[in-house]
């Protein structure tokens, strides 16, 4: 199953302070979103407008044609994975903590769960309150994809795991969606490393949302030149500079912006050319309001 979440001029307050203003986006069902933004810019906001765990100060958010807010129909269907890993009561051992799932969640599925717990090496009988950090947000991952609900949340869920973990997350996450498609949201700080699961990114700045597009159009946005440090500087004069690096006589740098003459120019000086990362565009898109590089 797969639901289209539609947002209309939501704004988020807490007392005198915006947290979301103005934002509007529809988010086809069956894709992979990446929610980025700095500290302080609304992604958690917005995740906890969409699991219904928020009223929207102003402004409707839907799923599937359904306010979330109060919806027990909705909700149900909707399953967000917070950084702290916690899901239920912490007091409960994980064992009955994924029983208490499996009453919740239509779609749960047990087998996988049991799976998910032997993959990540978690302890059934252990409290969650016991866990470590990593454990806790292995756990939480392993909640969010066995409760295969048709909109599954990640915020920051990835928090605490080591390398090996979040790979074998980002793994499973990728093999589970491509075997049932839907509507998978993550928020994360590791713009790089999870970039690759994006079909779709939105990106948050100060409450707004600043960029909503696939991920191959956002990264059309620039590119990266390596090759002679001279012949390199003079192709990208005049460009935007994301990053750059030197490594004796070689430099390789990212611009954005960059025209077409400037990819034929960097092929007939005999340029390496390559994709920009999403990091250094999302890096530099998020600047505050009036801060230059």
């Amino acid at each position: 199953m797969t639901l289209t979440i539609t947002v209309n001029d939501l704004q988020v307050r807490y007392g005198e302070t915006v947290g979301l203003q103005d934002l509007s986006a529809e988010l086809p069902g069956g894709k992979i979103y990446g929610l980025l933004g700095r500290n302080g810019s609304g992604k958690t906001s917005l995740l906890a407008v969409l699991a219904g765990f928020r009223k929207p100060s102003a402004g409707t958010v839907t799923v599937d044609g359904l306010p979330v807010f109060e919806n027990s129909r909705i909700t149900r269907q909707v399953c967000l994975i917070r950084e702290s890993g916690i899901v239920g009561d912490p007091t409960d051992s994980v064992r009955d903590t994924l029983d208490v799932a499996r009453r919740l969640r239509p779609g749960w599925d047990a087998g996988y769960a049991t799976t998910l717990i032997e993959l990540f090496g978690l302890p059934p009988r252990k409290r969650v309150s016991e866990l470590s950090l990593g454990q806790r947000s292995a756990f939480g991952v392993a909640v969010g994809l066995a409760s295969r609900a048709p909109v599954t949340m990640f915020d920051e869920a990835h928090l605490g795991m080591d390398a090996p973990t979040r790979q074998a997350f980002q793994d499973e996450l990728l093999r589970d969606f491509i075997a049932r498609p839907r509507t998978i949201i993550i928020s994360t700080h590791l713009v790089e490393e999870h970039s690759p699961l994006f079909e779709r990114v939105l990106i948050l700045r100060e409450g707004r949302l600043l960029v909503h597009e696939d991920l191959d159009d956002l990264r059309a946005q620039g590119m990266s030149l390596t090759g002679p440090a001279a012949t390199v500087d003079g192709v990208v004069a005049g460009l935007t500079i994301l990053n750059q690096q030197q490594l004796g006589p070689t430099k390789s740098v990212t611009v954005s912006g960059a025209p077409d003459e400037v990819r034929r120019a960097a092929e007939a000086a005999g340029l390496e050319i390559g994709p920009v990362a999403v990091q250094d565009l999302f890096i530099h898109l998020t600047q505050p309001t009036g801060a230059t590089r």
